[in-house]
């Protein structure tokens, strides 16, 4: 009986040491074996793959939400800047983050205007907690913006140079013409841009008369009182500016067209006092009366015109609107105009038209015009009448000599066109019912090919309005 247990448990040990013994040679196996190892470096080098991964995708985040408060912001501020926003500026910008459900991200909202300007600085900043990069230290990110938005309407000085020269009485131009200045004028002088915008009215002819308060202020030498319009050296075609230590001969007081009787209506020099310039101006009914008064006269000399048109927003003619003003038919919002040049919040532009070409243009020959008493006779009779009826054939060009041309007058302009584009001024330029050349001299003073117009009949009020707007529109500046 002792036998048959002894052997039971010897066989059940030896049983226990064959699986102990499988076991630990399985063991061994598995720590001898290969397959599969992660050393200790691929271990560290695992987590911190995973690390980097967990920080970009924070920094994603970060970037996202710092994206959406910038964006949110700029919108914002450009909202309110907006000179045509009418609510508050402030809460322009706060409405825009409650829409964004980010209300407590904005943390700061300045404001400054004025009469023709508003800048809107915002700040803003926003919190995210940190995620895996915790593992580094960082308890977070911040994601901040800043924005800052600006509108100023700008200071804007036009010189509108109208031809009023004899062809004008063609047709029906000279009523389109006031049509157009007319729309022009209640453009440019919206309720908006009040005090904002002078406009001086120059017609021309073959002459430009510029008045007795502008000439006043100048040193001329007087020949007569019947009209005011200043001789040029051509030298001075080469400047904007008005040369004030010259001394100015005054144009003679003489009419050359001849219509078979003596009548003196259509003097080179424009006689009548709608004719002159009205200069520095935002008074639309007076602006108005003048256009509606204008008629054909005379030659036609556009670079004059183009001459007088630069000076008027040339710094050097400033004592001129101080003069203007001085005598009651100014404006003391354009106390200062016209400005320097380069300034940002200052717009000079030239709108020059014109229905046709230069020409030929004559003067009455010194000997002839160096007194009162020839001042007076030729106030009296017309220059062919006279000559007709009193003088020799013969002796007739000895009367009178040829002052311009029509290449002169040509390349008087080009000086006069390139002197105002080195200086900045926006140059406008209409050529109504011109010929090929006429069109390519107007095209070539303009600023660019997109700054001259080339219209016919009802289409100069069309013009006239598109450039209206588009000065309206450069107004805006940012």
């Amino acid at each position: 009986m002792c036998d048959v247990n002894v052997t039971g448990e010897t066989r059940a040990r030896a049983s226990v040491r064959r699986m102990r013994d499988k076991a630990s040679t399985a063991l061994s196996g598995f720590l001898r074996a290969e397959d599969g190892n992660m050393s200790i470096l691929a271990i560290f080098g695992a987590f911190s793959l995973i690390a980097i991964g967990g920080v970009g995708i924070d920094l994603m985040q970060a970037e996202m939400k710092r994206n959406k408060v910038q964006n949110t912001l700029d919108r914002a501020v450009l909202a309110a800047a907006d000179l045509d926003q009418d609510l508050d500026p402030e809460s322009v910008v706060r409405d825009y983050f409650d829409k964004m459900n980010m209300p407590d991200a904005l943390t700061s909202v300045t404001v400054e205007e004025g009469l023709n300007f508003r800048r809107v600085n915002g700040t803003a900043r926003e919190t995210l907690a940190a995620n895996f990069t915790s593992i580094l230290g960082m308890e977070g990110f911040h994601a901040n913006g800043v924005a800052t938005a600006e509108e100023y309407i700008q200071n804007v000085e036009i010189s509108l140079v109208l031809d009023i020269s004899g062809s004008m009485a063609q047709g029906s131009k000279m009523a389109n013409l006031r049509n157009a200045a007319d729309t022009f004028i209640e453009t440019v002088l919206a309720a908006d841009n009040e005090g904002l915008v002078s406009l001086s009215i120059v017609p021309y002819s073959e002459h430009v008369n510029a008045g007795p308060l502008l000439t006043g202020q100048l040193n001329v030498d007087w020949l007569h009182g019947y009209s005011h319009c200043l001789e040029f050296p051509n030298a001075h075609f080469g400047s904007t500016a008005l040369d004030t230590g010259h001394r100015y001969q005054q144009m003679q007081h003489v009419q050359w067209n001849y219509y078979g009787y003596n009548e003196i209506v259509d003097t080179i020099c424009p006689q009548y006092n709608y004719e002159r310039i009205q200069p520095f101006s935002n008074n639309e009914t007076r602006l108005k009366n003048q256009i509606s008064r204008l008629e054909p006269r005379a030659g036609t000399s556009i670079f004059l015109g183009m001459k007088w048109g630069t000076a008027l927003l040339d710094p050097s003619t400033r004592f001129l609107n101080d003069a203007v003003i001085a005598a009651g038919q100014g404006n003391n919002a354009f106390t200062g105009r016209p400005a320097d040049y380069g300034r940002d919040d200052t717009l000079k532009t030239v709108v020059l038209m014109t229905d046709g070409q230069h020409d030929r243009s004559y003067r009455v020959s010194n000997w002839a015009y160096d007194s009162d008493s020839d001042a007076t006779h030729w106030a009296r009779y017309n220059l062919w009448y006279y000559l007709q009826r009193n003088v020799s054939r013969s002796n007739w060009s000895a009367f009178y000599y040829q002052k311009y041309n029509a290449d002169l007058g040509d390349a008087l302009l080009d000086d006069i066109c390139d002197a105002a584009k080195a200086r900045d001024i926006v140059i406008w330029s209409v050529g109504f019912e011109v010929t090929d050349h006429g069109a390519s001299v107007m095209q070539n003073c303009a600023s660019s090919p997109a700054h001259y117009f080339d219209v016919e009949g009802i289409e100069i009020e069309e013009a006239f309005y598109a450039i209206a707007r588009a000065i309206n529109q450069l107004r805006l500046t940012q």
